[in-house]
């Protein structure tokens, strides 16, 4: 007997097959979407040649003509002690001129925790990261709290970290201290980054020398794709402090004698140095189109490779870069014939040009020999030198700034001669442009390629592409009855009288975009202790708010810890503040699953209810009561003010709109001290905006001087005003006879020297002042010189006020024998 299935079964199976079978395809298909996943790139910050210190500054650079390249700075003395215009004299450079940054000493330490101290002993490059890496993601609408620990990966190109050599003196190793590690290794680069400002995601520095910034691109790629980050930074640094590698360079006649890069040109001769420091903020592109950020373009793809066994380690080698860009390509999906322009390596070499040109001719020339559109190219090195490792970023952040504004700016001047003889110009459709162009309408999309291949042998291709948005949003409606509220905020009352100054200008020059000016200064800034925050209808109302709040000083707030919403038993008012609320502020849609607010039968009060889960959306903590006196408003706000009255702010009145009234009181509310969730007020069709004015730091000068070569050298300390010096104090030599508040004056005194600081506020803690783990310890050694302490480095309270800190410690030593006996000097 022979069993058979049913053939509804067999039926009913093969169903269930097809229906993984399709949802398998399914998932292998979404699988190999992410694997080429569409990057957007949403902020840039940047350090150039030229004193450029914005995307806007440098687009408006490359649109002009001339070069950033200038003569050795005064506070480069062994890049001036080395120098000999005859080119193979040993042990000289026969360089001059180069793409230098006028200003590389100066930094706010106080802004990043940072003390003096440790300021003075970091490796510029790692000071100016900081700040470029905080205005790329200020740009990119990110507010960064250190204690949220954003998911954001750092990818850094760096390749040399010469600051360090002024304080290495063979004969006198005192100038060493912990800071000397960490102020100068390059994996402290991107670690800083991460440290300060609590990021939780991979934190990389790479070195690949000319290609590292781009090394850090794909890396950065691969981490997004992979969903090790939310967000990336991609950052690439250069500074010329050693005259070593000057000379080096020199010797193998790499550089060119005028200092600077003449790419493709017959005129070609070596290249020119550079330096700076840049940053961008990377996000899957779903991610930014979803959480409202300013898509400035999008990355497509990236590939990397190595020349291999090439002719020479440093040599070119044209078929690797022919793999490479040709996988970048495909890791894109983007055809060749679409790309209309090459951001080329293009050092201005003999050798290295016409290897780059015939790579790309091999990989995408046939694609663009028929078209009528020549592919374009040039390199921005011959502009601003080539900055080594951070040469890559530069690239990138220029080619972003081409495909968003549409336009080709000119790759060499008219009067730059002609083109390198030793490429086949005439049988390939390339070009170098001469002038400014709009990008070629003929072709379908706006696409670009960056090259960049490394020293070492490592060789980098990256696709960009203008950013087109699936579907314009809707015009934003006219809302002068909701009106806007403008929150601004900084550490010190100077710094916030500057930004309001330069949001005030945009306010008056771009009335149109009020709404998305102050959604993007409240919900994409930090919040710092010194606050201004005004309403108003409009730009004008604003503007004229901004200038009477400007008049009063301000003074840092701490933070507002709860606050009691106040609410009567008139349904219907309270409705009226609910629906008025949510008609102005699509955001708060969807609130009021909040608990219960129980009225006096037991039942919970719906319009009561809601409005409460409202304010707890703006972060706060509410506490609800009921209004006892019935002529009062139907709602109010109510929180107390350290040291000041409480302050009581209505919801509803006869005179002025709910809206209004809201907007008023988170005003208050945030100059009060209040940490809010800014989202909740997004106006329709305001979107976060990428060129507001950035944080405009306080500056203070930390450098060390180069030891003089010569008589100075052999004295410890020469040549390094201010660095290691003691500070002064009035205190006894004998500590027996100190009170309790002496001592502690005392103590203060001894962290005063170990931070190099001159004046600390008491309540700042160890930690907001600048200290770590290395000062913790040199300051407990430092007292135990004189005092036993009781409390060890790891047990020492680093996050209380300083001034609890240092009474705590105060009340845990105790003389030591020898200091007991000895008697005061006279």
């Amino acid at each position: 007997m022979t069993d058979t299935m049913d053939p509804a079964e067999i039926r009913k199976l093969m169903e269930d097959q097809l229906r993984l079978s399709r949802r398998l395809r399914e998932r292998i298909r979404e699988l190999e979407e992410e694997k080429h996943a569409p990057l957007a790139v949403v902020g840039m910050g940047l350090r150039l040649p030229s004193d450029l210190s914005s995307p806007e500054e440098y687009w408006h650079f490359l649109r002009g003509d001339g070069e950033a390249l200038s003569g050795l700075p005064e506070d480069r003395p062994g890049l001036r002690a080395v120098y000999d215009p005859t080119p193979g004299k040993p042990g000289r450079s026969y360089v001059d001129r180069a793409g230098f940054l006028s200003d590389i000493a100066h930094f706010d330490a106080e802004f990043f925790g940072i003390s003096r101290r440790e300021a003075r002993l970091l490796d510029p490059q790692q000071r100016m990261l900081l700040e470029v890496s905080w205005e790329a993601l200020e740009r990119a609408g990110v507010a960064v709290y250190r204690s949220d620990r954003l998911d954001v990966g750092v990818y850094l190109g760096i390749m040399a970290s010469e600051y360090a050599e002024r304080l290495q003196d063979r004969g006198d190793a005192s100038r060493i201290d912990p800071y000397f590690t960490t102020g100068g290794g390059l994996c402290f680069g991107a670690g800083r980054i991460s440290y300060v400002m609590g990021f939780s995601g991979p934190a990389v520095s790479v070195d690949t020398a000319c290609s590292s910034s781009l090394t850090a691109l794909h890396l950065a790629v691969r981490g997004l794709r992979g969903h090790e980050c939310r967000y990336a930074l991609v950052c690439g640094s250069n500074l010329l402090l050693s005259a070593d590698l000057m000379v080096s360079l020199s010797q193998a006649r790499a550089l060119s004698p005028d200092g600077r890069s003449k790419s493709f040109l017959a005129s070609a001769d070596g290249y020119g140095r550079g330096e700076g420091v840049g940053a961008l903020v990377l996000m899957r592109l779903a991610d930014a189109e979803r959480e409202g950020r300013p898509v400035l373009a999008v990355v497509r793809g990236t590939a990397m490779g190595h020349d291999g066994a090439a002719s020479g380690l440093t040599v070119p080698n044209g078929p690797a870069q022919q793999e490479v860009i040709a996988a970048a390509l495909a890791d894109a999906g983007v055809r060749a014939a679409d790309l209309a322009w090459i951001e080329a390596h293009g050092t201005g070499t003999a050798l290295g040009d016409p290897i780059e040109i015939g790579a790309l001719d091999a990989v995408v020339g046939e694609a663009v020999r028929d078209r009528s559109v020549p592919l374009a190219l040039g390199s921005v090195k011959s502009r601003i030198g080539h900055l080594e490792a951070a040469s890559g970023v530069a690239s990138l952040i220029k080619t972003v700034l081409m495909l968003r504004h549409g336009e080709i700016p000119a790759a060499a001047s008219p009067d730059d001669g002609e083109l390198n003889p030793h490429i086949a110009w005439d049988r390939m459709n390339f070009t170098v442009p001469r002038q400014h162009c709009p990008w070629p309408a003929e072709l379908p999309r706006r696409v670009a390629g960056i090259n960049s291949f490394g020293m070492s042998g490592t060789n980098v291709h990256a696709v960009l592409e203008a950013y087109e948005p699936a579907a314009h949003p809707e015009p934003p409606r006219a809302r002068r009855a909701a009106g806007e509220v403008l929150a601004l905020s900084a550490r010190d009352h100077s710094a916030l009288t500057e930004l309001a100054a330069a949001v005030r200008a945009c306010l008056t020059s771009d009335a149109t975009s009020v709404s998305s000016i102050c959604h993007t200064l409240r919900a994409g800034r930090a919040a710092f202790g010194h606050r201004l925050a005004v309403t108003g209808a409009d730009a004008a109302e604003l503007t004229e708010a901004l200038d009477i709040a400007l008049a009063a000083p301000t003074e840092p707030v701490p933070p507002l810890r709860a606050v009691v919403l106040r609410v009567s038993a008139d349904e219907m008012a309270l409705d009226r503040i609910v629906t008025g609320w949510a008609s102005a502020f699509p955001a708060f849609a969807g609130e009021g699953t909040g608990p219960s607010l129980a009225g006096p039968d037991g039942s919970g009060s719906g319009p009561a209810e809601t409005l409460a889960d409202m304010v707890r959306a703006l972060g706060l903590t509410v506490e609800v009561r009921r209004n006892a006196d019935a002529a009062g408003a139907a709602a109010t706000l109510e929180w107390a003010v350290a040291g000041g009255p409480g302050v009581s702010m209505p919801l509803a009145g006869e005179e002025r709109n709910p809206v209004a009234l809201l907007l008023d009181a988170v005003a208050a509310l945030f100059t009060s001290g209040g940490e809010l969730r800014w989202d909740r007020l997004r106006a329709p069709g305001a979107r976060l905006l990428s060129d507001l004015p950035t944080y405009p730091f306080r500056r203070g000068r930390y450098w060390i001087e180069e030891p003089r070569r010569e008589a100075d050298a052999a004295v410890p300390g020469a040549g390094t005003p201010g660095f290691g010096a003691p500070a002064t104090t009035d205190m006894p030599v004998s500590l027996a006879s100190l009170s309790p508040a002496e001592m502690e004056a005392y103590l203060l005194a001894e962290l005063r020297e170990v931070l190099q600081e001159t004046d600390l506020d008491p309540d700042r803690s160890f930690l907001d002042a600048g200290g770590d783990s290395f000062t913790s310890t040199l300051f407990i050694a430092k007292v135990e010189e004189r005092l036993h302490v009781g409390l060890t480095p790891e047990e020492l309270p680093l996050d209380l006020p300083l001034a609890e800190m240092i009474s705590k410690l105060a009340g845990s030593v105790t003389l030591r024998g020898d200091e007991v006996e000895r008697e005061p000097s006279p």
